[in-house]
């Protein structure tokens, strides 16, 4: 199976807006490219995944993806993050790939082993393997195999509208719940999960 990843990247200087009561602006830009450089060494470390698109308007995170030896979109025009993961997508299918895995920059106790869990999951195309975020709302990473199977509808609510959207095509879903692929960090209390380490030591014990 030939797997690319996309990974959308919103500009750093602005990434985070919700942590700016726990940390500076210079703090949450530097979390976000720390997170950005996470994913982009697990991801390099996948056999299965051949290629990382990182997708992003902002000229330091496409910087940072191709010296991480990663493909780089630039996107024009008022942002929209599900467009330009369609945009990834077509891309990618025309060079083949068996699947898309679709994967946020800001999950920072991503591992090989819960990258790999999503692919072996995949096997057996047509299907739609999603892992939900630790609440079971947001859709923390997305594989397609064959590309482009349903809609992409990131955002709000957006684990029940994949499911919404799968089952409108007739796509067999797979979900994948792992500690790992679980936390994001949006606001401040995913903050203080994560440096408290109590869901690092969770996914630890749980992906052994």
């Amino acid at each position: 199976m030939t797997i690319w990843a996309i990974v959308p990247v919103k500009p750093l200087s602005r990434a985070k807006s919700r942590l700016s009561t726990v940390l500076s602006k210079e703090e949450r830009a530097n979390l976000s490219q720390q997170m950005l450089v996470h994913t982009l060494e697990v991801l390099s470390q996948v056999p299965s995944v051949e290629r990382t698109l990182v997708v992003s308007r902002d000229s330091r995170a496409l910087a940072l993806a191709r010296e991480h030896h990663a493909r780089t979109v630039t996107e024009h025009g008022s942002p929209q993050l599900n467009q330009a993961l369609v945009r990834a997508t077509l891309l990618a299918r025309g060079y083949g790939v068996s699947g898309v895995l679709v994967l946020p920059a800001d999950l920072p106790l991503l591992t090989i082993e819960g990258i790999e869990k999503i692919i072996a999951m995949a096997t057996e195309p047509p299907v739609v393997v999603i892992a939900p975020d630790r609440h079971g709302k947001g859709t923390n990473a997305l594989l397609s195999s064959p590309p482009g199977l349903i809609e992409y509808d990131f955002g709000p609510d957006s684990f029940t509208n994949h499911l919404s959207h799968a089952k409108a095509a007739g796509v067999r879903v797979e979900i994948c719940d792992l500690p790992s692929l679980s936390l994001d960090i949006d606001i401040p209390e995913d903050l203080e999960v994560f440096q408290e380490g109590r869901w690092e030591k969770l996914a630890s014990s749980n992906e052994e």
